[in-house]
């Protein structure tokens, strides 16, 4: 049985920037609190534990003198909530997302209503929505217009598959662009996104059978679980433990792939490899 890795597989630079950040911080400044997790990883959450790193899961959580803002980032108006508590900030939010707050800023200070192509309860899509200032909505649906806005910009949640915002834009327009002056489009997608997603999809078609490691509360992670499954048998999940071997023993699989998350540790798709050996040779 042959297992191959994806050519983009685990952390992006944007998740070991926020843990590099994180821990330097912890080690100069003594025990931190992250605004939720640092990312949605929980071995990288119980591995900063070891720093004295704790999630507090809201505002009124936190204690202490020093708070950090997670690689998701957060709105305006949090960052002035945490201020007026007067704690200190260590802002750990990724690139690629500060590069998205600043395009719906500037999209709803030219005057444009904002449509971000994402999860309306994700923590980053809340955090861009913030930035538009009440001027912009999320979804994943064509949104419903009586009257739609005369000026709109869309913009994409980092970690959405760019096919997918393609089809979103191209029918958005199909229904809208008569009824609006203008249209605006913001491709926001991170390049480790799109890389990661190109390189599962191409393993994936290769293979036999694919495995997807990494936390189900991870938007980029459920993403290549999502593109995986469209073309071959696929299963998702966050420790090597839960491989079923009935996996390999039902079907036999003669060539598996396996992808991770962008917050996904080297060490937890080290185990799952291991252990998918380990069974391909009971």
């Amino acid at each position: 049985m042959k297992i191959e890795k994806a050519a983009e597989i685990g952390f992006c630079t944007g998740v070991k920037r926020a843990i590099n950040i994180l821990e330097r911080a912890a080690v100069e400044r003594g025990p931190i609190q992250t605004l939720g997790p640092i990312v949605h990883n929980q071995q990288v959450v119980e591995r900063l534990a070891k720093f004295g790193v704790k999630v507090a899961e809201s505002l009124d959580q936190l204690e202490g003198n020093t708070v950090a803002i997670s690689s998701h980032g957060v709105s305006p108006q949090v960052v002035e909530q945490i201020k007026d508590r007067g704690l200190q900030i260590v802002d750990t939010t990724c690139p690629f997302v500060r590069r998205t707050q600043v395009a719906a800023r500037r999209l709803a200070g030219a005057g444009f209503f904002v449509i971000v192509f994402g999860e309306e309860s994700h923590p980053e899509v809340q955090g861009i929505l913030g930035h538009a200032k009440g001027k912009g909505l999320a979804t994943l649906e064509l949104p419903k217009f009586n009257n739609p806005p005369q000026r709109i910009g869309i913009l994409s949640q980092t970690t959405q598959c760019l096919s997918g915002f393609v089809h979103f834009i191209l029918s958005f327009a199909q229904s809208y662009l008569a009824l609006t002056s203008e249209l605006r489009v913001v491709n926001t997608i991170c390049d480790a996104t799109s890389r990661r997603q190109q390189a599962a999809l191409e393993l994936a078609e290769r293979v036999d059978l694919m495995l997807v490691v990494g936390s189900r509360s991870s938007a980029n992670t459920q993403r290549l679980a999502e593109i995986c499954s469209a073309v071959v048998e696929t299963h998702h999940i966050e420790r090597a433990q839960e491989i079923d071997p009935l996996w390999l023993r039902n079907h036999r699989p003669q060539y598996i792939g396996v992808t991770a998350g962008a917050s996904t540790p080297e060490e937890a798709i080290e185990e799952a490899m291991a252990l998918l050996l380990e069974d391909a040779v009971r």
